[in-house]
Formats: structure tokens, C-alpha cells, sequence
């Protein structure tokens, strides 16, 4: 009998068909956040926000590229960025390709300009308001994970 058997749970895909539809899930959310005007951008615009409400966030997403993963002072924000969503029972991933995440976020509607896009987080403006397909597959993905001991597991988005 397999523990999966036991707690009458599903097996876990394998790890790529995992890893490609959290990917997918991940690019419809940011999408549908954006649209609907749920998406926060920026180390410093992000913690100002779970500061005041952090009930609001429903998600956070966390990238470097290869050349940030040297920056101290990031990955100090990161440490106390993932310390604050675990606490909060935010779910939480990581990417490493920016440029593709520029390319679904794209640049600040106000001013025009290139976005810091090393955290962002999807906003829910009120509980039962919003319910997305997409967010419920990261969720499962991230519990997943965690059952694993991948607290902040990695994703790579779709080309």
C-alpha cells in the first residue's frame, strides 16, 4: 500500500507535466489579475501592501534573474517577503526568467515605464468576489509541493 493510497490521495504528477501546467496556470493568472486590475508590482510596492492589508493577497510570485541571485539586499527582501507570506498563508513561487514575465506584465499603466518585477502579487479586492481556475491549480500546485518539502518551489513559464 502507498501513502498515497492511504490518505486517499491522487499520486503527484511527474514533475515537468507539473511544473509546465503550473507554468500555464501561472501566465492565465497573471493575465486575469492584470485585466481586472489585481496585480502589485515591486519589492517596496508589495511590501507596503501586505503591510496595510495582507488579507488582500491571494498570491505571490518572486523573480531573479541568474545575475540577481548574487544582489544581497534582494534576497534579504526575499528572505522577509517569503517569511511574511508563510506566516500569512500566502502561497508563494519563484521564477528565474524575467524577460518572459515582462512580457506578460508589461510596463506600469500610469507612467509607461519598466515595472520591478522581482515581486508581484495577486490582489483579491474581496474573498468570495474572485475565484480563478488558475489561482485554485497554483494552490494545489504549492500544497503539493509543500507536502514535498518544496516550500517555494520554482516555476517556469510557457514559451
Amino acid at each position: 500500500m502507498t501513502l498515497e493510497e492511504i490518505h486517499g490521495q491522487e499520486p503527484v504528477p511527474e514533475s515537468s507535466d507539473r511544473m509546465q501546467g503550473a507554468g500555464k496556470a501561472l501566465h492565465e493568472l497573471l493575465v486575469s489579475a492584470q485585466r481586472r486590475g489585481g496585480l502589485t508590482a515591486g519589492v517596496y510596492e508589495s511590501a507596503k501592501l501586505m503591510n496595510v492589508d495582507p488579507d488582500k493577497v491571494a498570491f505571490c510570485v518572486l523573480a531573479a534573474a541568474e545575475e540577481d541571485e548574487g544582489d544581497i539586499a534582494l534576497q534579504i527582501h526575499f528572505t522577509l517577503i517569503q517569511a511574511f507570506c508563510c506566516d500569512n498563508d500566502i502561497d508563494i513561487v519563484r521564477l528565474h526568467d524575467i524577460p518572459k514575465l515582462a512580457d506578460i506584465v508589461g510596463p506600469s499603466e500610469e507612467s509607461g515605464e519598466a515595472r520591478d518585477l522581482h515581486c508581484i502579487l495577486i490582489t483579491n479586492p474581496n474573498e468570495d468576489a474572485w475565484k480563478d481556475p488558475s489561482l485554485e491549480k497554483l494552490n494545489l500546485f504549492c500544497e503539493e509541493s509543500r507536502n514535498v518539502n518544496d516550500w517555494v518551489p520554482t516555476i517556469t513559464l510557457p514559451e
